[in-house]
């Protein structure tokens, strides 16, 4: 058994490497949904190369959906303005929803098209291949290198985006790079784990490392803890209870960060009451 979970932990290990660094920013920048919509947009592009009659797992198909992908990130770098009244999630819900009808339209003209959605939400991670692994590995590590090189605009947009544009900085274009890095995260991704799972390694992690912590390396190395841990239980669960793997690490990212929240509340209400006892207590020596 564990040689045939293997493959699948693992590439869960490398998207959760990706995708929690990338989710410190999309929470900082209020686009939660940038990466469900880019996901989306790119299996609307699978879609396409499918309905053609092509592999859905060839190069044909994987550079359609990434060209669907960065046309998605082209629009999302393009409606971010400090001047504009339309908040940017605005298009990114639009963006997804058309996307997903999209897809819906055209795989209702394809044969199979249940099993072609459902691979599409949930995916398929148990059938991922040492070869896919591996290229995934080395397309995630340039992506994560180009981030580091670049990592200072790239936080510095994130974290306070109007003092970026007052600096001088080009917030369009740095926008666009990285949103178009993402789309080469979210191509691959999708094709691995499916729109939900990849959504779930992106906000996840970081959602619950914002609990606990407000420095980036801190988020960072529980967001990592918290995916790796996470990504081991619910592939053990799916192999025990035979369940579709992808919907069941889905399933257990929920749990997980329902109980760090109730963690978070007890540790919160107990500070709060050791803070009003040592109030109480200065008082009365007062």
């Amino acid at each position: 058994m564990l040689e045939f979970l293997l493959p699948a932990f693992v590439a869960s290990l490398i998207l959760t490497g990706i995708h929690a660094y990338l989710g410190v920013h999309v929470v900082e920048r209020g686009v939660i949904f940038v990466d469900l919509a880019l996901a989306q947009i790119a299996a609307l592009g699978a879609t396409v190369a499918i309905v053609a009659g092509m592999d859905p797992h060839g190069r044909g198909a994987y550079w359609i959906s990434l060209g669907f992908t960065f046309l998605g990130a082209a629009i999302f770098a393009l409606a971010r303005s400090r001047r504009g009244h339309i908040p940017q999630e605005a298009f990114i819900g639009i963006a997804y929803a058309v996307a997903s009808a999209g897809a819906i339209l055209l795989m209702s003209k394809a044969t199979g098209e249940t099993e072609h959605l459902k691979d599409m939400l949930v995916g398929n991670i148990l059938a991922v291949s040492w070869a896919e692994v591996k290229k995934t590995a080395i397309l995630y590590g340039a992506v994560g290198i180009f981030h580091y090189i670049f990592r200072k605009k790239f936080l510095a947009i994130s974290m306070n985006h109007a003092k970026a544009e007052q600096a001088g900085l080009n917030v369009r274009f740095w926008d666009f790079l990285f949103y178009a890095s993402f789309g080469f995260v979210v191509t691959s991704s999708v094709a691995i784990a499916g729109v939900l799972l990849v959504f779930c390694y992106l906000i996840v992690p970081s959602v619950g490392a914002m609990l606990f912590a407000d420095r980036i390396g801190a988020r960072l190395a529980i967001g990592w803890t918290m995916g790796t841990l996470v990504s081991a239980l619910g592939v053990y669960l799916s192999a025990q209870i035979d369940l579709p793997t992808g919907a069941t690490i889905v399933v257990t990212f929920g749990g997980v960060l329902i109980i760090m929240f109730l963690v978070h509340l007890l540790l919160h209400h107990g500070r709060e009451a050791r803070q009003l006892e040592g109030a109480a207590a200065a008082q009365r020596e007062i």
